[in-house]
């Protein structure tokens, strides 16, 4: 089945270490991409490069030496590096030597050895830092717009201090020598990440990174406890199931929703609902100090059963129709893992040090964060949900708005890839052979055949 057609995220087929080459190959020998329109340059460095500055003070705690590449230039150079999508630290060397990148002027004396050094030298830390101090301003820009937002999530919001979407990815293959390319060739993986979303503007409140790509999500519960605030809805999948953390964030006052595993052992307490499609059951789960109440929501669609956890036991608090169709926007941050992966170059790790590995990755969360403001902000001006908005076709589009403004046709980028959503894509097409699955109105429904009171 597809995605479309279930009550839950379907597979897909696990990204081979060859799709991740042929990023790299393809990357390598691709001709560096136009700078960025003025005005998303400007962007870009009204965001950012405030914050890089904040944290200048801290460069100097730390004992570091002001140099030739210091932390705004680096900053500057990694985020257009990312931006442009250049291949290699080479390639990034002649641009910065003989034209503008983002706010760092060319720089002639700059070597492709002491800028390959400093990625591996200047502490990841700084630019996790600068990713902090970004990241609240833009969660403000997002709840000050007025677009439309999905009912379940509009719900959540409503009635939660905050609606938090908490997954791992493995970061895919060390990529040092093309020559990797040939079949059978053992590579390292570059490490594993955690990101902790706010489900409705799918940015990001933290991001986590662990050196070892074999680490369990559930290594990362201790970073995901430390972010949580009672009153907070966290939805998380089925790998995170851990008894214990259940019962420690419903003691902090969390509420959670997960996937329950098709073995899990239960016992039955109650059964408000159960009918031929649905259940929602009261259920005892774990043995000894692990044992817990929690309910457990079974839905049956096309002749499937869904199942889901969650210690909201209240089903006034939390109705059935909710706690699937909440579920189903835990799918909203795969789609942030693809596109800093895979539009925003994620897939193709530059260097093999954990410190080199860990500067592209804040930078990269760093561009899908403002890149998905300048999405919302798009999505504002249609007045359409952000879902109806392509984030790729809108990465790509900015070239037109760049050629848009050298022809002196606009000095707007957001008005005009607004006015030209249609011609280049930006507004998805709807699907007349697969018309989208509307999860609350369905789960609604059957829960309505149940019981015609809720």
């Amino acid at each position: 089945m597809t995605t479309t057609e279930t009550l839950q995220p379907g597979k897909h087929s696990k990204s081979t270490v060859r799709h991740t080459r042929a990023i790299a190959r393809d990357r390598s020998k691709r001709p560096a991409s136009a700078p960025p329109a003025e005005a998303v340059a400007a962007r870009l460095t009204d965001i950012v490069h405030p914050a890089t500055l904040n944290q200048v003070g801290y460069f100097h705690e730390l004992g570091l030496r002001e140099r030739l590449l210091n932390l705004p230039i680096m900053v500057g150079l990694v985020l257009g590096m990312i931006w442009r999508q250049v291949g290699s630290v080479s390639e990034l060397t002649r641009l910065i030597q003989t034209e503008l990148v983002l706010w760092v002027p060319p720089m002639t004396r700059i070597t492709q050895q002491a800028l390959a050094k400093r990625l591996q030298t200047l502490p990841a830390a700084l630019f996790l830092r600068v990713l902090e101090t970004v990241l609240p301003g833009l969660h403000e820009r997002w709840h000050a717009r007025q677009r439309p937002i999905p009912p379940e999530v509009a719900w959540a919001q409503a009635h939660y201090r905050r609606f938090l979407i908490a997954d791992g990815s493995t970061l895919d293959a060390l990529l040092r020598d093309l020559k990797l390319l040939a079949d059978g060739t053992a590579v390292a993986l570059a490490g594993r990440m955690l990101a902790l979303l706010e489900g409705a503007s799918r940015l990001p409140i933290h991001v986590w990174f662990e050196s070892n790509p074999a680490a369990h999500d559930q290594r990362f519960w201790g970073p995901i406890e430390s972010a949580l605030r009672p009153g907070d809805l966290l939805l998380v999948d089925l790998g995170f199931t851990k008894f214990e953390m259940f019962a420690e964030i419903t003691r902090m006052g969390v509420i959670f929703i997960t996937r329950a595993k098709t073995n899990l052992a239960y016992t039955v307490e109650a059964k408000p609902i159960s009918t031929t499609n649905v259940r929602d059951w009261r259920v005892t789960v774990g043995t000894g100090p692990r044992q817990q109440t929690l309910r457990l929501v079974q839905v049956r669609y096309r002749g499937k059963w869904y199942r889901y956890l969650t210690n909201e036991l209240d089903a006034q608090t939390l109705p059935t129709a909710y706690v699937v169709a909440l579920y189903w926007q835990r799918w909203r941050i795969e789609d942030a893992y693809a596109l800093v992966k895979r539009l925003l170059g994620l897939a193709y790790v530059w260097c093999g040090t954990d410190n080199a590995i860990q500067l592209q990755l804040w930078a990269t969360w760093l561009l899908y964060a403002v890149l998905l403001d300048l999405v919302d902000a798009i999505a504002d001006r249609l007045t359409q949900p952000v879902a109806a908005v392509s984030v790729e076709m809108t990465y790509r589009s900015l070239y037109f708005a760049t050629q848009a403004i050298h022809r002196g046709e606009t000095t707007d980028p957001i008005g005009y890839l607004a006015d030209h959503a249609q011609l280049f894509g930006i507004l998805k097409r709807p699907r007349k052979s697969r018309p989208p699955v509307v999860i609350l109105e369905i789960v609604s429904n059957l829960v309505h055949e149940a019981d015609p009171k809720l």
